[in-house]
């Protein structure tokens, strides 16, 4: 009877409605009780003879009007049409029943298997996390299954990464290869303005039937509106909040950032926000840390969300705003070079340029000598890599350098790793003991 209560709670005491007086692009403006509407309300906008109604989210206001934008397509509506006021905020009812499924940014199924269950509490999708000091503190090295990132780029419980990358670097596959092969309890997905032919071939082939049996999978395709691809981002994260609470160790993965700030850019401009660094408005950059940081660690003695959030970084630069804005937010970030995918490493992750923000402190005493030793010789080789490509080195010359070119090989081979290979935190560390011939303490 819980979900019945919440929903009788959030009926509207009468039916609250205006008209619409003007349609710009995808911006409606609504004139009657304003005051009834808030920023975040739900609207239910008539769209002609018959037809179902659009739903729209009031983003604004100016002078006597609400400005709202659709959720979907707006044929049908025209001047005059009403639009009633259904909802003062959007709210989910997530439960453990979502495990397995497929879901839009409405929390509606999309994968043709009948009707999701609804939970007993409703969320909302735009909470805050728990206050800085109730939270917990991050906790021991999570085994994501990548023997690059388990070595060199250690990630914790409760941890929040970027996956810094260009377009068709791999940033979905290795996100296939983490939620299929991680320690974590349940994985939390969502799609952001994804290819709409990807999705399928992502939940079957890269995730797989037994990647899919603990996760739930939010999509929001590139042709849906922004409010959606929005939504998506929000629903992605209050998902990941209700298996928090219930004491479960969340993998929520997001791919990607980028486009959720995008979409914030365009219902920025749409309201009259003034563009600031390469158009995007300064609602973006507030509204990126209201999104991450609801990730982390939960309130002492509950569960945690290990975040990866992927940023498409514009044309390979990987200082343009919005990543540079991401990276100060998260607590470390992982490269991934177009270089070295076509060379023919996957993943294509320069280790030298990613950072976790928790290592060394979650490395064994042992196990650093082995990481600083490795990481030298890979930058000796990448200082050097020009001069012995061309043979203006002599071998002899520096024995530093003798040895990185020596096991350069064996290391590239050691930070490849396949989509259906899995590795252990340890197994790393044992095979990177032998490829240097060093002993772990």
């Amino acid at each position: 009877m819980d979900p019945l209560f919440a929903e009788l709670e959030a009926l509207m005491p009468a039916e609250v409605y205006g008209r619409v007086v003007s349609v710009q692009g995808l911006l409606l403006e609504i004139a009657g009780p304003i005051h009834e509407m808030s920023v975040g309300a739900l609207l239910a906008v008539e769209s002609g003879e018959g037809g179902l109604p659009v739903h729209a989210e009031v983003v604004g206001f100016r002078e006597e009007r609400a400005l709202c934008m659709p959720f979907a397509g707006l044929e049908g509506v025209r001047m005059g049409c009403r639009a009633v006021l259904v909802a003062r905020e959007s709210l989910s009812y997530p439960c453990d029943a979502w495990l397995g499924r497929v879901v839009n940014a409405m929390g509606e199924p999309i994968d043709g298997r009948g009707a999701l269950p609804a939970g007993g509490e409703p969320r909302r999708l735009r909470s805050t996390p728990p206050p800085a000091n109730e939270r917990g503190r991050v906790g021991p090295p999570l085994d994501l299954g990548v023997r690059a990132l388990n070595t060199f780029v250690t990630c914790c419980e409760g941890q929040r990464m970027g996956i810094f990358a260009g377009s068709g670097v791999g940033k979905s596959v290795l996100m296939s290869m983490i939620a299929r092969n991680m320690a974590a309890d349940v994985a939390v997905i969502g799609l952001i303005g994804e290819r709409g032919r990807e999705v399928q071939e992502f939940i079957e082939d890269d995730l797989g039937p037994e990647g899919l049996a603990r996760s739930v999978v939010v999509v929001a395709t590139s042709d849906e509106s922004v409010l959606m691809r929005r939504q998506a981002a929000y629903l992605t994260m209050t998902v990941a909040e209700h298996f928090r609470d219930a004491g479960k160790n969340v993998m929520c993965m997001m791919d990607s950032v980028t486009r959720f700030a995008m979409a914030q850019r365009e219902i920025g401009l749409s309201v009259g926000e003034p563009p600031t660094s390469k158009g995007y408005t300064p609602t973006v950059f507030t509204e990126l840390p209201r999104l991450l940081e609801r990730a982390g660690p939960g309130r002492s003695g509950s569960g945690s969300v290990t975040g990866l959030f992927t940023v498409l970084v514009e044309g390979d630069n990987h200082n343009e705003p919005v990543a540079d804005a991401v990276r100060g937010i998260l607590d470390g970030h992982i490269v991934m070079e177009r270089a070295i995918a076509e060379r023919g490493r996957y993943p294509a992750i320069n280790v030298l340029k990613s950072v976790s923000r928790t290592m060394p402190r979650c490395v064994p005493d042992n196990v650093q000598p082995l990481l600083r030793k490795a990481r030298a010789l890979m930058a000796t080789y990448t200082d050097m890599e020009e001069l012995i490509r061309l043979g203006a080195y002599k071998r002899g010359s520096d024995a530093v350098v003798d040895e990185a070119i020596r096991r350069h090989d064996a290391l590239e081979t050691f930070l490849g790793q396949s989509k259906g290979e899995a590795s252990s935190i340890e197994a790393g560390y044992v095979d990177l003991a032998n490829l240097l011939e060093m002993t772990l303490a």
